[in-house]
């Protein structure tokens, strides 16, 4: 988790690039945090902030 969203935002992209799988940026609280989006569940509360997609996927 980072309290910077430009640093999460970064790693949210790389993560996506280099899994070549989309990510998910969300917020918890006043913290930041990325996964890949099929690791979310619905029932997390979470705030969606952008999700990433590979090249090519979307």
């Amino acid at each position: 988790m980072a309290h910077d969203l430009s640093l999460a935002q970064s790693h949210a992209f790389q993560l996506c690039r280099d899994l070549m799988v989309p990510i998910t940026l969300f917020k918890s609280g006043d913290e930041f945090g990325v996964l890949p989006s099929d690791e979310l569940d619905d029932e997390d509360d979470l705030e969606i902030v952008h999700e990433y997609f590979p090249r090519g996927s979307h």
